[in-house]
C-alpha cells in the first residue's frame, strides 16, 4: 500500500545515474554542496541521537548481534510504545547545549526503520502500537528550531536475508546463503529516497557498516558512487558522510573520525589520513551509543568542553552522541550535561563558532582556534603562568577573551615563539586569550 506520494521528479534522479567508475571520477561538488559544507564547518558541534527498538532492551545498539534471535527480537515491536517521546523537547533541549545540528539514527544495524516507510513494514508505524512518524516530528521540530537535521542511515541488516551478510550479525537465525544484493540496494535506495523527498531539508545523509565487509577475501562492491550521485540529485545541498574508517572516496562531502580527534587512534577505529574535507569526530556522553540502563558514567562537562575544544583547534566539528531512553526521554543527566555546555557557550560560542583550526599543532596546556585576524588560545591545562605558542606571525595586542585585561606577552623571532605570561596558573575549564594578529 502506498501511504505517501514520492514525486515523479525524484524517482527519476534516482534512476538516472552515472555508472560507478564514472560517478566517482566525474565528482565535482555542486555550490549547494559547497554552500553547506561551508554552513557545517561553521556551526562546530552537533548532538548524535542512537534511538530505535533495541533501546527497549537498554543493552546498547548492537544487542541483537549478542546471540538474539531475529524473530524473537522483531516481536519486541509490539511493545515499544515510547509515551514521553516529544521531539520539540528533544531539539530545544539541544538547541540549549549550542549544538546546530542533530544527526538522528533512521534505520540502524538491526533493521527496524524509524518512519513511516513503504519499504518494509518493520518500522515504527506499522509494526509498534505508537503509530507515529518519528522522523517527521524530528524533521518539522527541527525546522521550528533552526536546527539542522542530519539522518544517519545503516548499510547492514542483520534481520533481511536479501543483505549479503559480512562479519557481523551472525547469530540472529536468519540464512546468510540467502544473499541477493541487487534486491538489497534497491530496498536501501527507496528508502533513501523517502528520506530525501518527504522530509524536508535534510543537510547530510550518515552512513555506517561499510566496515562489515573490511575482512572479505574479495572486496566487497558497495555500488557507493552510485547512491551517492542518488543523494546529490534528490538534494542538491545534501552532504555525504561515510564513517568508514577509512580515507575519504570519491562522492563524500564530509570525513568521519569514529571515537578520536583526526590524527589519532586510541579506539582503533582511526587512524585515517586526513583529507582536505570538513571533518567531524564523534563520540560518546557515556560509554555506549544506543541507551544502555547500567552504564551511568557519563562524561563530565570539564571533559566535554575540552573534547570541544581540542576538536575545534583542529578544524573539525564534534559529534557528541545520547541515547535517548525507551519511554522516549533523554537521560536526565545528558540534558544536565547539555545544559552546562549551553551556558559555557552562552559565554565562549565566539570561539568556537565559524572559526578555524588553530595556527600550530595542540599543545601540552591546550589549543587555538582562529577567526580573521584573531587567534583564541585555549589553554586547558598548564602548570606555569607562561603559556609557550610556536607562533610566527605578528601579535598586536593580547587580552583575556571577553574582557579588555590585557594580557603581557614576548616575543622570540628566532625561536618562533609567542610568550603569554598570565597573572597566575589558570584553574578555569578553559582560560581563553584572544590574540590580535597581522591578517591571516
Amino acid at each position: 500500500m502506498i501511504k505517501r506520494f514520492i514525486s515523479a521528479v525524484a524517482l527519476s534522479a534516482a534512476l538516472l545515474l552515472p555508472t560507478g567508475a564514472m560517478a566517482a571520477e566525474s565528482y565535482i561538488p555542486s555550490e549547494a554542496v559547497k554552500k553547506s559544507q561551508a554552513e557545517f564547518e561553521a556551526d562546530g558541534f552537533g548532538v548524535f541521537l542512537h534511538w530505535g527498538l533495541y533501546s527497549m532492551f537498554a543493552q546498547g545498539e548492537w544487542y541483537l548481534n549478542y546471540g538474539i534471535n531475529a524473530k524473537e527480537y522483531a516481536k519486541s515491536a509490539r511493545a515499544f510504545y515510547p509515551a514521553d517521546f516529544n521531539a520539540r523537547e528533544w531539539v530545544k533541549a539541544i538547541k540549549a547545549s549550542g549544538a546546530k545540528y542533530i544527526t538522528f539514527t533512521t534505520r540502524h544495524h538491526d533493521g527496524f526503520s524509524m518512519w513511516d516507510t513503504d519499504q518494509s513494514d518493520y518500522n515504527i508505524v506499522d509494526a509498534t502500537p505508537f503509530k507515529r512518524d518519528v522522523v517527521k516530528e524530528l524533521a518539522e521540530a527541527c525546522a521550528e528550531e533552526d536546527i539542522k537535521l542530519h539522518l544517519y542511515y545503516s548499510h547492514i541488516d542483520w534481520t533481511r536475508e536479501d543483505y549479503p551478510s559480512g562479519r557481523t550479525g551472525l547469530k540472529t537465525g536468519r540464512d546468510s546463503t540467502k544473499r541477493d544484493w541487487p534486491s538489497y540496494y534497491k530496498f536501501m535506495n527507496n528508502q533513501l529516497t523517502e528520506l530525501l523527498t518527504n522530509y524536508g531539508p535534510i543537510r547530510a545523509i550518515w552512513f555506517d557498516g561499510f566496515w562489515d565487509h573490511d575482512e572479505d577475501s574479495v572486496p566487497f562492491n558497495w555500488e557507493l558512487p552510485e547512491q551517492y550521485a542518488m543523494i546529490h540529485k534528490l538534494q542538491p545541498g545534501c552532504l555525504v558522510a561515510n564513517n568508514h574508517h577509512s580515507a575519504a572516496h570519491p562522492g563524500e562531502d564530509i570525513q568521519i573520525f569514529e571515537r578520536d580527534l583526526p590524527g589519532e587512534n586510541t579506539a582503533g577505529l582511526s587512524g585515517q589520513a586526513i583529507s582536505h574535507l570538513p571533518l567531524e569526530t564523534c563520540n560518546t556522553m557515556n560509554g555506549m551509543w544506543g541507551y544502555k540502563i547500567i552504564d551511568q558514567d557519563y562524561k563530565d562537562v570539564k571533559t566535554l568542553i575540552h573534547y570541544l575544544v581540542k576538536a575545534r583547534g583542529m578544524g573539525a566539528n564534534l559529534l557528541m552522541n545520547v541515547g535517548p531512553q525507551p519511554n522516549g526521554e533523554l537521560p536526565e543527566v545528558a540534558v544536565e550535561r547539555l545544559a552546562s555546555m549551553g551556558d559555557w557557550m552562552k559565554k565562549y560560542g565566539e570561539t568556537i563558532y565559524g572559526v578555524t583550526a588553530g595556527d600550530f599543532p595542540a599543545q601540552e596546556w591546550g589549543t587555538s582556534t582562529r577567526k580573521g585576524n584573531k587567534l583564541y588560545v585555549h589553554v586547558l591545562s598548564a602548570e606555569k603562568p607562561e603559556i609557550e605558542l610556536p607562533l610566527t606571525c605578528k601579535v598586536k595586542k593580547a587580552t583575556v577573551f571577553g574582557e579588555n585585561t590585557p594580557v603581557k606577552f614576548t616575543k622570540n623571532k628566532k625561536e618562533g615563539k609567542v610568550t603569554l605570561h598570565l597573572d597566575k596558573v589558570p584553574e578555569d575549564i578553559d582560560y581563553i586569550v584572544e590574540l590580535e594578529t597581522a591578517a591571516k
